[in-house]
């Protein structure tokens, strides 16, 4: 069983790769370290912080403020930084990408702002199950402000979602929000059919790509969406940075979200023009840096081929699934649909009745490293009736040997649990 998935080829060497990540060279308590937490933040490569310490080094001042030298080259290396994502997911033009700390600065962007402006009492905003808390929050905030109505689409057993009443649950609704891959599941939804279907009822689209951006190619435009967010640190990124690309015609019409310096044309003791996009949306000074390292790890991405990090990932997954399962037995739960083209290299576990936290540490003492707890996913957990479970995700930088080492820290934490 052990290797029987080959999870590289002659273009996606695992072994090179995995030296370009320092952490990942490390010793704990004599064992290899084994990182499967990329799901709540990934790795960053050599190329990510040689450029980040290149900028601090050499080009550092503000942006879109100097004229000197050092300013303008630090302007140009944040502006190509945006340049570098639009294309990453096919944004028809960069100034369509707005810089925020993070996708949940950038949902709570989407919400206050264009939310403010276009929902009011009696109106339907879509969620589905499966939302983070940052896509589920900031629409209950506003609603309690507002009063409108939050509406759910369920899952079906097989932690796919059930669009059986899709219709009626857009029909006069202002907003459907929805995310492009369960956190917790890895379940991926049809991002391309469930926002056609808003269009067609008249909604306005927002997609939580945090889990899809880092694993498989995006486009915006075949997506038929108006909204996405993800985040830098998910995908080799730094922290501290996030994305919202939105449609033009949207992002022109809806008013600033913070104030401040840089998102303004002018002001007087009266009031205030603003910029246009994406200035508007970034007031103060922006993550210079951090932006320059998302721009690095889009081009450590791009390398390797979009297409290629997703096939690594369904064949590592279509591998986990199976040795986990052979491997540790009856007492493993493994949620979200069992066909791995169906989902990412999200797995989340449940052992017997041992608490998710007490997994995580036994598997700790085994250097494998995984995320116990809810996951920022509450009304889901409590729609599968658990209250945590650990949750092993998987990256470019993971191989069957990852896999295997896992299984064996879960046989390990079965027999120390006894059962």
């Amino acid at each position: 069983m052990k290797g029987s998935i080959m999870t590289s080829s002659p273009t996606f060497d695992i072994a090179k790769i995995r030296k370009d990540f320092p952490i990942l060279s490390q010793i704990q308590d004599g064992k290899r370290l084994v990182y499967l937490d990329s799901g709540a933040s990934s790795q960053r490569p050599t190329s990510v912080l040689d450029a980040m310490d290149h900028l601090y080094t050499h080009s550092y001042a503000n942006v879109h403020r100097g004229v000197y030298q050092v300013a303008e080259r630090a302007t140009n290396a944040y502006e190509d930084a945006r340049s570098k994502v639009a294309k990453f997911i096919g944004a028809p033009s960069a100034n369509e990408i707005i810089f925020t700390k993070n996708a949940t600065e950038a949902i709570n962007l989407v919400a206050h702002s264009w939310g403010r402006a276009n929902l009011q009492s009696g109106d339907a905003v879509v969620l589905t199950i499966m939302e983070h808390h940052a896509n589920i929050v900031p629409w209950q905030m506003l609603a309690a402000e507002i009063g409108f109505e939050i509406r759910w689409v369920a899952i079906d057993e097989d932690g796919m979602l059930d669009t059986s009443n899709l219709d009626v649950l857009l029909d006069g609704a202002k907003m459907f929000a929805f995310t492009a891959m369960s956190n917790v599941l890895g379940t991926l939804t049809d991002t391309k059919a469930l926002c056609a279907a808003a269009q067609k009822a008249g909604a306005v689209t927002l997609i939580d790509a945090c889990q899809s951006v880092p694993h498989m190619p995006t486009d915006v435009v075949d997506m038929g969406a108006d909204f996405i967010v993800f985040s830098g640190h998910k995908m080799l990124g730094p922290s501290g940075i996030g994305v919202l690309w939105g449609r033009a015609e949207l992002l022109d019409a809806m008013p600033p979200f913070l104030g401040g310096g840089g998102m303004i044309l002018n002001v007087t003791k009266d009031g205030f023009t603003p910029d246009g996009v994406p200035g508007k949306f970034e007031a103060g000074t922006p993550p210079i840096a951090e932006a320059v390292g998302l721009g690095a790890a889009v081009d450590y991405l791009n390398e390797l081929g979009m297409e290629a990090v997703r096939e690594h990932e369904v064949s590592l997954t279509a591998y986990a699934l199976r040795t986990l399962t052979e491997t540790v037995g009856e007492t493993l739960t493994i949620y979200g649909p069992s066909e791995p083209a169906a989902r990412g290299g999200v797995l989340s576990l449940e052992l017997a009745d041992v608490h998710a936290h007490d997994i995580s540490q036994v598997l700790d003492e085994h250097a494998v490293c995984v995320r116990p707890g809810h996951h920022c996913a509450k009304p889901l957990m409590r729609h599968l009736g658990v209250n945590a479970t650990a949750r092993a995700s998987l990256y470019i930088y993971n191989d069957t040997d990852d896999i295997d080492a896992l299984a064996e820290a879960l046989v390990q934490a079965r027999d120390f649990f006894s059962i």
